[in-house]
C-alpha cells in the first residue's frame, strides 16, 4: 500500500499547489490548457489500447463491464460524491467538476492497474512512484484549471488502488500477464473516452464503464475453474 499512499498524496500536493493559481490564469488560457490536456489525455489512453491482443474479448468486456456499471449507476455515484464535497465547499465552485474528471483520469490508466498489480504481487512500488510523480505535476496543471476539487481525487485514488493492491496479493495465480494487458488495454480505451470528454466532444459516462477493467481477470477465473 506504500506505492498507493504516496501516490495519493502527490495528488493532494499538487492539487493544493495549482489551486493557488486558480484565480490568476484567464478563462481563455485556462481552457486552452484543458483542450491541450484532454489531447495529451487521449494519446496515453491510445498508446495503452493499442497493445490489446484479444479484440473479441476486448469488446466482450467492454460490454458486459458498461452493462454491468450502468444498473449500478457507477457515474452516478461519483457525481453525487463531487455534488457532496461542492455543497461542503460551497465557496469552491465547479468542485464536482474537478473531482468527478482528475478521480477518473488518475484511476483508470494503465500505470494505475499495472502498478497496482505489481505492489500487490510483488511488493515493488517503482510503478506508483513514477506514477506519483507524473500525477502530481499534473494535479498543478488540473487544479489550476478545474479547482480544488482535484485534491479530493486523493481519495478516489487511495480507495481504488488499494483494492486493486490488496486484490492482487490474493489472487496471483490468476494474474498472469494476457490478463493484465486486456486490463491495461480496456483501461487506455476509458482513458481516450476521458479524453473526449475533456474535449466537449462527446458525453460518455466513463464512470459507468469502470467494470470493465475487471471483466478479464473474471473471465480468467472462470475460464480456469471451469477448464475449457
Amino acid at each position: 500500500m506504500l506505492g498507493t499512499i504516496v501516490n495519493s498524496l502527490s495528488i493532494l500536493v499538487g492539487g493544493l499547489v495549482g489551486s493557488l493559481f486558480k484565480n490568476k490564469i484567464s478563462n481563455a488560457y485556462n481552457e486552452t490548457i484543458m483542450k491541450a490536456l484532454g489531447l495529451s489525455v487521449i494519446l496515453i489512453g491510445l498508446k495503452s489500447a493499442l497493445q490489446v491482443n484479444n479484440i473479441l474479448l476486448l469488446i466482450i468486456c467492454l460490454t458486459l463491464g458498461t452493462l454491468i456499471g450502468e444498473i449500478m449507476k457507477i457515474e452516478k455515484g461519483i457525481e453525487n460524491i463531487g455534488a457532496f464535497l461542492e455543497r461542503r465547499f460551497s465557496k469552491q465552485k465547479g468542485l464536482s467538476n474537478g473531482f468527478v474528471t482528475a478521480s477518473l483520469v488518475y484511476c483508470v490508466g494503465a500505470m494505475a492497474i499495472m502498478g497496482s498489480l505489481e505492489s500487490g504481487l510483488t511488493n515493488n512500488h517503482s510503478i506508483l512512484y513514477a506514477k506519483s510523480l507524473l500525477d502530481g505535476i499534473s494535479a498543478i496543471i488540473f487544479s489550476s484549471s478545474l479547482g480544488i476539487g482535484v485534491c479530493f481525487s486523493a481519495i478516489s485514488v487511495f480507495i481504488y488502488q488499494g483494492i486493486i493492491t490488496l486484490t492482487a496479493s490474493l489472487m496471483k495465480q490468476f494474474l498472469i500477464a494476457s490478463v493484465v494487458n486486456e486490463m491495461s488495454a480496456i483501461g487506455g480505451l476509458l482513458i481516450v473516452a476521458i479524453g473526449a470528454n475533456m474535449l466537449d466532444i462527446k458525453r460518455i459516462k466513463v464512470g459507468n464503464m469502470l467494470p470493465a477493467i475487471f471483466m478479464p481477470l473474471l473471465y480468467y477465473i472462470i475460464k480456469t475453474i471451469i477448464g475449457f
